[in-house]
């Protein structure tokens, strides 16, 4: 593939959103999850790791927080104790050791920062344009950091009687 055409894999999407926009750039991009795409495109349902030995030049993943993203602390006991965890754990890893040169790996502030490593970088959605909090991490190889594109308000807060503040 040519320094100016990647052949893209877009791990753990089925809304072809982020294919769209690399095939629009002229990439070869092909998104992946276990969910159909919900958009027409080139899309792989079915499990990523079955597109892992292929040759990518770069990919985007967003693999599930579901059992490990500090939100659902609370449930974490339950969860190491039946395997979910940990099931979370090895799939993020198997993303993360994938022979592909350059990756991101997305994820909201979880366990991952101390299971593995601190993530490049937390980015957040108000810095680039979407009016929201939301820390999100970025886990990179062979990649710069992000850079703010647009600042804007930080979005609507609702603090709860317990002091907690979320997005309306």
């Amino acid at each position: 593939m040519t320094a100016d055409r990647m052949r893209v894999l877009v791990a753990c999407e089925s809304s072809g959103v982020v294919r769209d926009a690399f095939r629009a750039r002229g990439h070869d991009a092909m998104s992946c999850d276990l969910l159909p795409t919900l958009r027409p495109g080139p899309h792989h349902t079915g499990d990523v790791r079955d597109l892992l030995g292929e040759s990518w030049d770069l990919m985007l993943a967003f693999p599930p927080c579901t059992h490990l993203a500090v939100s659902g602390a609370r449930w974490f006991k339950a969860k190491r104790e039946d395997g979910r965890q940990q099931a979370g754990i090895d799939f993020f890893m198997t993303l993360a050791n994938a022979d592909i040169p350059r990756m991101a790996i997305e994820n909201p502030v979880g366990i991952m920062s101390t299971q593995w490593r601190k993530p490049d970088q937390i980015i957040q959605p108000w810095r680039h344009g979407h009016e929201a909090t939301k820390a999100t991490c970025l886990w990179l190889k062979g990649l710069p950091k992000l850079t703010p594109t647009r600042i804007v308000g930080k979005g609507a807060r609702h603090i709860t009687k317990s002091g907690r503040s979320l997005p309306k």
